[in-house]
């Protein structure tokens, strides 16, 4: 009589190698799902970015008119020669401009390209694993 662990050996091991090969196609299907969905995604945001290209050209062009109508309000207003006016503006645009230019550099000063709390907690995992791999190999 043949050994009977033997055909019950090769059903587990048959049932290990049947369930790995559905882990694969698993796998192989959500990475299949997710590139279709990423796909998805990135041409919705394509079509927002335009949107948001077209918006950003028709509000430049109309803040640009709206500057030139009000150099040549305040010229005409104050009866002062057109390239008055819009030294005016220019000067208040440029005043506008420090100001926002300073407040951003200062506002800069405070971000930090590594989140410190972040690299803490990778430091602490890092030596948690070192110390894991230390105490298995000895």
């Amino acid at each position: 009589m043949a050994n009977p662990e033997l055909g019950h050996g090769d059903s587990i091991r048959g049932l290990i190698r049947g369930i790995l090969a559905d882990i694969r196609t698993l796998i192989h299907e959500e990475i299949a799902l997710a590139r279709v969905e990423i796909r998805e995604q990135a041409g919705r945001a394509r079509a927002a970015a335009v949107s948001f290209g077209m918006a950003a050209a028709a509000l430049l062009f109309a803040g640009t008119f709206l500057l030139i109508a009000l150099a040549t309000a305040i010229a005409d207003l104050l009866d002062w020669p057109i390239w008055a006016g819009f030294l005016a503006v220019a000067v208040l645009l440029s005043a506008a401009g420090w100001l926002t230019l300073a407040s951003g550099r200062s506002q800069l000063r405070s971000v930090h390209a590594v989140p410190p709390e972040t690299m803490s907690t990778l430091k602490e995992n890092s030596e948690w694993i070192a110390k894991r791999l230390s105490s298995v190999r000895k």
